[in-house]
């Protein structure tokens, strides 16, 4: 029997027995287990009432403390959740009372806070444009100023002058320009809080992960939103876990990790996943906070939407100290900070006795482990994330070093300036003492996370060592990092940097190169004028390669599994396939599934219940932004409805306007609407009269902005391969490059777009198909009929909530705030 039939038939069994598996999980979900003694067997318990006490020694159950650790034992959640979940669910609003939230799922979030940056302005003008006034929480807001701080022009001015008398006016933590990046405000201040959800409006929101807090990024619209009336929307993402194994050798740093993660695994493998990073107590204990901060920070650059460390006995000695540092010294700078209100022991010994950890069972989308004895220090480039080598690779081609960059949130904290600091303190001791100078044909730029961490590194003369060797300072900000600036790479100049991005023209000229890699080898390779590293990696013995992959790293034969474990792992296993059938169909031909006898979805007024038309197929892969609307467009604010109708899709296909019609649906490829945040890349759609976008999958920026502005979308990854076997050539893919335009920075600071993949057979980009698709909104399914007299298929989706349709009925997020800041 073939792999495929064989599938076939493990599908349709599944679909005829799937009430008896649904009683399986059911059974097995509410049935504790517990571990009893060595000299006992194992067995399981039912959860009738009369059977809920262990079997136990009449004693151990009167006695309290055994009771309690008993009772302790007994006390297994319905669902099994995530960290992220767990995280989620105690920010959502308007749950029923036995709503356990999971990965998929739509929610209405209270963020715990909200920063803005430079573009505090721009969302405070779309907060008074939709009639707000007041902000509803002003203790939930940040803003700092962080991005240009080098620009003295009176337009900057004039802008830094506006957001800071916002803020004053209404009450607004605030912080100027020079006092540091905001995401390390938002950590040494205490605004990201360990088990809390945090946004901002900057992708590197992922950094409050590293203190085991929930951050992820939000467009201008949500900001505004959320500061009008102290929430917003958010569909939880799919979760990986990524184990750690072993412990770093000397010489390697949580950049390394990072880096090596972006090259060793760079096939989209956690693309708009939440991540969650785990390990024994012997490998987190040798990963410090700033290591985490570093990893969680560039869990961006790896695609994912958050990076999320737990909260363990590492991250309680990190608050211990900054609790005790508030109360001794916070009272003497009450004027610049107020963390010694947020860092307390009270609040910290009830977040201790409160603590998040993830449950035993919960659903992870995918797994990967790396094992941290193995690897060395890495370099990540020229010009890509994705392209990750270890550094002795690098340091035997003598590539020669123009500029180099400690700069950014990602590793400019004082242990990160401490660390390039030691390796001009080290090259000094053979110096007779004195420090050696940089090159001349080498600039090297520092500047601090924070003007906090700036003063440690003073008080440590790491500081003073580095500009003593010649370095370059600049104020506590961003700068270059994102092409701002003193300082930027020249056309045919080579830079290495220790911060998070290293995209094509990111850092300057399109026509240099740029290296990312830890503190340290940035350090040393300004010293050295070329890629090097200072020497310190030791290699531990034995060690010929990285170990990874996926799974957690442990091998079979040694896996110790309880019988609770393995239970759950089949129960996991069943599940997995019952939802794989459901979601690809069942069997290779498109027949009529079987009408779905779950609970209809309540449709609210306004919203349609059924939303059809004709497909109009574009068939690309990773169609991003600019090739929806282009960036010519994007800052012209008179560009009419009727305009941005005509280039739609422009850069794509200047043909498309012509052959696709109102009320037509669009259907692409996968990872549609990747690139930039331009919020027009839905607008313009919708100015097309098309209703609904249905892909493969979608960037999530893209998918925030189109529920934000009234555009809906479904993915149906059968449907794009049913037109692709129907429409496209058999001959393999090329790649053709879409650039992004120049200039093109909005709230989120995203990636280039990925290239276009399209089929070298088939030249036609647009094509009208003469099928018909049908969402039934009410039913959770798609209809659709393959031409005339051709196939015809349905496929269950996933359930619009209330929330979602509630927006889109309203004509999209800024007109939904209108009407909540009008209700009395």
């Amino acid at each position: 029997m073939s792999a495929l039939r064989a599938g076939q038939l493990v599908s349709s069994r599944l679909v005829r027995s799937r009430a008896g598996l649904a009683s399986l999980r059911y059974a097995a979900r509410s049935t504790p287990v517990r571990r009893l003694p060595a000299f006992r067997q194992p067995r399981l318990y039912t959860t009738t009432a009369s059977s809920r006490s262990p079997e136990v020694f009449h004693s151990q159950a009167e006695d309290p403390v055994s009771a309690a650790f008993l009772d302790s034992l007994n006390t297994v959640p319905k669902v099994p959740q995530t960290l992220t979940e767990k995280i989620v669910q105690r920010y959502s609003l308007g749950l029923p009372a036995d709503k356990y939230v999971k990965a998929g799922d739509y929610v209405t979030l209270a963020p715990h806070h909200c920063m803005t940056h430079d573009n505090s302005w721009p969302v405070a003008l779309k907060f008074m444009s939709i009639g707000a006034s007041k902000i509803h929480d002003s203790n939930q807001i940040v803003m700092t100023l962080d991005h240009d701080v080098q620009n003295k022009s009176e337009t900057n001015l004039k802008k830094y002058r506006q957001i800071e008398e916002f803020a004053k006016n209404h009450g607004v933590d605030f912080y100027p320009a020079g006092r540091g990046i905001g995401h390390q405000i938002m950590v040494e201040e205490g605004y990201a809080w360990p088990g809390t959800l945090v946004v901002a409006s900057d992708s590197h929101t992922n950094m409050y992960g590293g203190v085991g807090c929930l951050g992820t990024p939000v467009v201008r619209t949500d900001a505004a939103s959320i500061w009008a009336t102290g929430r917003t929307w958010w569909q939880i993402p799919p979760i990986a876990k990524v184990t750690f194994t072993g412990v770093l050798p000397k010489g390697v740093t949580g950049k390394d990790i990072i880096v090596a993660l972006c090259g060793l695994f760079n096939n989209d493998d956690v693309l708009n996943h939440a991540i969650e990073f785990t390990g024994s107590d012997e490998t987190l204990k040798s990963l410090p906070i700033d290591d985490r901060l570093t990893i969680a920070n560039m869990t961006t650059e790896w695609g994912a939407l958050s990076g999320l460390f737990p909260i363990d006995s590492v991250l309680q000695g990190w608050l211990r100290y900054k609790a005790t540092d508030a109360a001794l010294f916070g009272a003497a700078d009450k004027a610049e900070s107020s963390r010694n209100v947020r860092f307390t022991h009270a609040r910290l010994d009830e977040l201790f006795s409160n603590q998040l950890v993830a449950d035993k069972g919960a659903k992870y989308a995918k797994e990967l482990f790396l094992d941290l004895s193995t690897l060395a220090p890495y370099v990540s480039g020229p010009n890509s994330v994705k392209v990750a080598n270890p550094l002795h690779a690098l340091e035997a081609e003598n590539i020669k070093v123009d500029k180099a960059y400690l700069v950014s949130c990602t590793n400019s904290r004082a242990s990160d300036l401490a660390a390039a600091a030691k390796v001009f303190k080290d090259a000094a001791k053979e110096n007779g003492g004195t420090i050696p100078k940089i090159p001349d044909h080498v600039n090297f730029y520092i500047a601090a996370a924070s003007k906090p961490e700036q003063l440690i590194a003073e008080e440590q003369g790491d500081w003073q060592a580095m500009l003593e060797a010649g370095a370059k300072p600049l104020p506590a900000g961003c700068g270059p990092c994102i092409g701002l600036g003193t300082g930027l790479l020249e056309p045919g100049e080579v830079g290495i940097s220790a911060s998070n991005r290293n995209f094509k023209g990111r850092m300057g000229s399109k026509d240099a190169k740029a290296y990312l890699a830890s503190p340290e080898v940035v350090a040393a390779s300004a010293l050295a004028g070329k890629i090097q590293g200072p020497g310190w990696y030791e290699k531990p013995e034995g060690v010929d390669e990285i170990v990874r992959g996926e799974g957690d790293g442990i091998r079979e034969e040694e896996r110790m599994i309880s019988i609770e474990d393995a239970l759950a792992k089949v129960i996991g296993e069943v599940d997995e396939m019952v939802e794989t059938a459901e979601r690809e169909g069942f069997g290779d031909a498109p027949a009529a599934e079987a009408t779905s006898t779950k609970k209809k979805t309540e449709i609210l007024p306004g919203f349609p219940a059924r939303i059809e038309g004709e497909i109009v197929f574009c068939d690309a892969d990773n169609i991003n932004t600019d090739g929806i609307y282009p960036g010519k467009y994007t800052y012209q604010d008179d560009v009419s409805v009727e305009t941005m109708a005509k280039v739609v899709m422009e850069n794509y296909d200047t043909a498309f306007a012509s052959i696709a019609k109102p009320g037509d649906i669009l259907v692409t490829g996968f990872n549609f609407g990747c690139g930039s945040s331009r919020e027009q890349a839905a607008t313009a759609i919708l100015a097309k009269q098309i209703p609904l976008v249905v892909s493969g999958s979608f960037g999530n920026i893209f998918s925030r902005n189109s529920i934000n502005n009234a555009l809906m979308g479904v993915e149906v990854p059968r449907l794009v391969q049913r037109l692709r076997d129907t429409f496209s050539s058999p001959t393999s893919s090329s790649s053709a490059p879409v650039n992004e335009p120049e200039k093109n920075r909005q709230s989120l600071d995203s990636p280039p777009p990925a290239p276009q993949q399209v089929p070298a057979g088939e030249k036609v980009l647009t094509r009208r198909t003469g099928w018909k698709f049908v969402w039934d909104v009410s039913q959770s399914q798609v209809e659709v009929q393959e031409g005339e007299g051709g196939a015809k298929w349905t496929q269950p989706v996933g359930e619009l909530p209330p929330n979602v349709q509630e927006i889109i009925a309203r004509g999209g997020l800024e007109k939904w705030v209108k009407k909540e800041i009008s209700t009395p």
